[in-house]
């Protein structure tokens, strides 16, 4: 695997993930096509969601709802947010 990647969110070259972040081919195409950083903000985003609206990982309804919003935010596609989530300030 190259140590770069031309991420689809970024539409430019950026750090590879080091091994595919999900099993099967879903994994193998997010490896090659998406960077390290859009995959650290994609987990970021998915632990809020998760947290605030109380998702069990164990619902397959939850899984297809957290793998949609991945697909959304990896396309650059308008997402959920978690509700009263105010970011750290800097």
């Amino acid at each position: 695997m190259s140590d770069t990647v031309f991420c689809r969110k970024y539409q430019k070259e950026l750090d590879a993930l080091p091994f595919p972040p999900l099993p099967g081919a879903k994994g193998q195409e997010i490896q090659q096509t998406v960077s390290k950083q859009a995959w650290d903000e994609w987990q970021a985003l998915q632990t809020r969601l998760i947290n605030e609206k109380h998702l069990s990982l164990l619902d397959p309804d939850a899984r297809a709802y957290l793998m949609e919003q991945m697909e959304r935010f990896l396309d650059n596609r308008e997402t959920d947010q978690a509700e009263g989530y105010v970011p750290p300030s800097q």
